[in-house]
């Protein structure tokens, strides 16, 4: 993070009536980065990104954008591009015109903005297409459109609200890499909106995971994943087994297993993810190793989910990811026995 960041968040609470959508939000986003607000529908991420758009005022706390305090300037007096999940194109207006409504706006001269526009329809991959209007587009090209138009006048910041749940996923995938190539060359500072943790994890600089109004984290993809901060976050972002313990001088009792583990005695809930479950030849010796029935694999062409349970873990079943090529080659099918062993220090105890 910059010592002075481009977006200064302080304090942000918004109320409609008697519900708290947002609650005191602290939040600082470096000029240049790609940040994703992460959470599910009614978390308060769209209403954030409103308040910075100026579309939605805050019931308090203050917005400062590379210095400026514009915690209350009406929508076009603030430097910032957006595109919407419904791309909002006008369908009367042919694609050039719908890029270059910005820049009329602002009174830019006709040569000036002919020239960017041929720029910007070519930098999302659509040059030729200038004089069609957006019924004769798909709706990937539709959103490619839209995201020209929010980056015509050279925004400080794009804002991008769920940009991508309208389209099909092979699209979904493809559009999602095209935006984050492009905020890289342009260097633009971007937050997206997301409930889909696949997108947050494959393109943002650092994931802000919201839920019930409040900040559960800020963090890089692999720390969210990797070190969840709360039980929700863990929960909501990638799949993740949960089961009942007891801590119990720095051990965790799990089932018949023991691991070691620090924090006070009582009990807990052990959080691992299908990946920290390995499945592989035990060397003698090894600890944390246990047999389970494999009791469902789901197909998910070069890995699997197998459901197991063992009597290790009680009447508790684990979730882990095995390869194609592993079940083949060890012959492994439901009703199947398979050796797997923990991994303590992957284990996440709340």
């Amino acid at each position: 993070m910059n010592a002075t960041p481009f977006l200064d968040l302080r304090h942000i609470r918004k109320e409609f009536g008697g519900f708290t959508a947002l609650a005191d939000i602290n939040l600082e986003i470096g000029r240049g980065d790609f940040v994703c607000f992460l959470g599910p529908s009614g978390c308060g991420k769209t209403t954030l990104l409103r308040i910075i758009a100026g579309l939605e005022v805050q019931t308090r706390g203050q917005i400062l954008q590379d210095g400026r305090d514009i915690s209350l300037l009406p929508p076009a007096l603030r430097d910032y591009g957006i595109v919407f999940q419904s791309y909002a194109l006008f369908p009367n207006l042919s694609v050039a015109d719908n890029v270059a409504y910005g820049l009329v706006n602002r009174k830019t001269p006709r040569a000036e903005i002919r020239q960017r526009v041929t720029e910007l329809v070519k930098l999302v991959g659509l040059p030729g297409s200038e004089n069609k209007f957006p019924g004769q587009l798909s709706g990937g090209q539709q959103q490619r459109i839209a995201l020209a138009r929010a980056l015509a006048t050279s925004p400080g910041l794009l804002l991008l609200d769920e940009p991508l749940s309208a389209l099909d996923a092979l699209e979904r995938i493809r559009l999602r890499q095209e935006i984050r190539a492009l905020q890289q060359k342009l260097g633009v500072t971007t937050i997206m909106v997301t409930h889909d943790q696949e997108e947050a994890l494959s393109v943002a600089d650092r994931i802000v995971v919201m839920n019930h109004g409040v900040i559960e984290q800020v963090g890089t993809p692999m720390e969210v994943y990797r070190e969840p901060a709360t039980p929700f976050v863990a929960d909501f972002v990638g799949k993740v087994n949960v089961l009942p313990a007891r801590r119990v001088d720095g051990e965790l009792h799990l089932g018949s297993l023991r691991l070691p583990s620090e924090g006070s005695d009582g009990d807990v809930r052990v959080y691992m993810r299908p990946e920290d479950v390995l499945a592989r030849p035990i060397a003698p010796g090894d600890l944390h190793v246990f047999d389970a029935c494999i009791d469902k694999i789901e197909f998910l062409g070069s890995f699997c989910h197998v459901h197991v349970a063992s009597p290790a873990l009680g009447a508790h079943k684990l979730t882990v990811y095995l390869s194609l090529n592993f079940l083949s080659e060890q012959s492994l099918q439901v009703g199947s026995t398979v050796t797997l062993k923990l991994l303590p220090e992957r284990v996440k105890v709340f």
